[in-house]
C-alpha cells in the first residue's frame, strides 16, 4: 500500500498525463471574458462608494461575526436583509449561507430523507451532487433539459420527490423548460427546487420570477458571488422550511457566519441591481452582438444567458485555443474534462455589461481566424 504522500504524488502525475491537471493563476491583465461579474459589480465603483456609506453608517458594527449564528453570530441587520432579498424575489423567507456551495450541501444533505427521492438534471452543479450524496435518499438523474426522461424518473419516484434544476447551467449557459417542468413536478406531487445562481442580474430576480412560479418552487438557491459581485448565498423558502433549515442544515449550523462587511456588500449590491437596468439591457446586447459576430463554423452551445460556449473537443487541443486567446490578449479558460464529459471539453465564454463593442467585435474575429486556421 502506498504512503499518503506517494498516493498524493502518483494521483497529481495521473492528471499531468491525462491532461487534466489544474493551477491557480493569479490576476493578469487580460480583457474579461471569463468571469462571472456579469453586470460589473465586482468592479464598481459605485458600489464601493455604496457600501463605504453602509459600513460609516454603523459604526459599532463589528469586524467579525464572532460565532455561528445560533450562538452569538446573528444579528437583527442579517435578518432584515434576509427579509429584504426574500421580498425583492418574490419569497416568503430566506436564510443566508456562506456560500452557493454551502446552501446546496446544506439543503440537500438535511432536507431529503432514507426512502425519499432526488432528481436532478444530469448537468447539475457539484454542490447539488455532493450534496445529494450526503443525504440518505435515492438519487436519479434526468438527461438534461428532457422532460420524457424527467417524466420516467418521477414515474418511478418514492417518498417525498425533489426535482432540482438550474435556471442557467453553468457550463453551457442554456435554460430549462421551466414552466414545463413546472406543471410535470406538480403532476407527480414533487418538490421542484431551482439554482438561479446565474440568472440573477441578467433575469434581474431570476427567471422563476419571469415565469411567475414563486409558488410553484419549493426552493430557490440565489447566490451573491456572481452578477452582484460580492459573496455568500440565500435560499429563498417558505418560513416553515427556513425554521427547519436553522434546526438541521449542518453548514448552517456549524460555521460561524458572515461578518457584517459581507452582509452590507450584498444588501448594498441588492440597492444597485434594483437600479441597474441600463447595464442589464447593455450585457444583452453585448450578448446580441456576440452571437451575431462569431462565426457559423463554430459549435456553438444554444444560450442567450451571459454564458457562451464553444465546444472543441480533446483536452489538449481545447487548451491551446484558449491559450491562443490568451496570447491576443483575451481571458478566456478551457473547460475541460472531467469537469464536462470527455469529448465535449469546451472555451466557456462570459460577456458582461462593461464588455466594449470593440473588445467583442475584436474577440469574434480573433475566434473565426482560429476556426479557420
Amino acid at each position: 500500500m502506498d504512503h499518503p504522500e506517494e498516493f498524493i504524488r502518483k494521483r497529481l502525475e495521473e492528471r499531468k498525463t491525462q491532461g487534466t491537471y489544474r493551477a491557480l493563476k493569479p490576476e493578469g491583465r487580460l480583457i474579461d471574458f471569463c468571469s462571472n461579474d456579469y453586470l460589473g459589480f465586482a468592479r464598481s465603483k459605485v458600489l464601493k462608494e455604496l457600501i463605504e456609506k453602509e459600513l460609516g453608517d454603523k459604526p459599532a458594527a463589528l469586524n467579525g461575526s464572532t460565532g455561528s449564528r445560533l450562538l452569538s453570530g446573528n444579528t437583527t441587520y442579517a435578518e432584515e436583509l434576509e427579509q429584504q432579498i426574500a421580498a425583492f424575489h418574490k419569497a416568503e423567507a430566506g436564510l443566508i449561507y456562506n456560500s452557493g456551495y454551502d446552501a446546496n450541501v446544506g439543503l440537500f444533505s438535511s432536507l431529503p430523507q432514507k426512502g425519499d427521492t432526488i432528481i436532478m438534471d444530469e448537468l447539475a452543479h457539484a454542490s447539488i451532487i455532493d450534496g445529494a450524496r450526503l443525504s440518505f435518499a435515492n438519487r436519479y438523474n434526468f438527461r438534461h433539459n428532457d422532460l420524457k426522461s424527467l417524466e420516467e424518473k418521477l414515474q418511478h419516484a418514492q417518498g417525498n420527490c425533489y426535482v432540482v434544476i438550474e435556471s442557467v447551467y453553468s457550463m453551457n449557459g442554456d435554460t430549462p423548460p421551466m414552466m414545463e417542468i413546472a406543471e410535470l413536478t406538480g403532476k407527480y406531487q414533487a418538490r421542484l427546487i431551482v439554482d438561479e445562481a446565474h440568472a440573477t442580474g441578467l433575469y434581474y430576480n431570476g427567471l422563476a420570477n419571469r415565469f411567475g412560479l414563486e409558488n410553484k418552487v419549493f426552493a430557490r438557491i440565489v447566490t451573491f458571488g456572481k452578477a452582484l459581485g460580492c459573496h455568500g448565498a440565500i435560499i429563498l423558502c417558505s418560513n416553515l422550511l427556513r425554521e427547519y433549515l436553522i434546526n438541521f442544515s449542518r453548514s448552517f449550523i456549524y460555521t460561524t457566519a458572515a461578518p457584517f462587511h459581507q452582509l452590507a456588500s450584498v444588501k448594498c449590491a441588492y440597492d444597485l441591481l434594483a437600479s441597474s437596468h441600463n447595464e442589464i439591457q447593455k450585457l444583452k446586447d453585448n450578448i446580441t452582438l456576440f452571437k451575431k459576430n462569431i462565426g457559423s463554423k463554430h459549435n456553438l452551445l444554444p444560450s442567450d444567458s451571459a454564458i457562451q460556449c464553444i465546444v472543441i473537443g480533446g483536452n489538449e487541443r481545447t487548451r491551446q485555443l484558449a491559450k491562443q486567446l490568451q496570447g491576443a490578449g483575451f481571458d478566456i479558460r478551457p473547460i475541460l474534462s472531467p469537469t464536462v464529459p470527455t469529448g465535449s471539453e469546451r472555451l466557456r465564454i462570459c460577456l458582461h455589461s462593461y464588455n466594449t463593442t470593440e473588445e467583442i467585435a475584436a474577440l469574434a474575429e480573433t475566434l473565426n481566424k482560429l476556426s479557420h486556421g
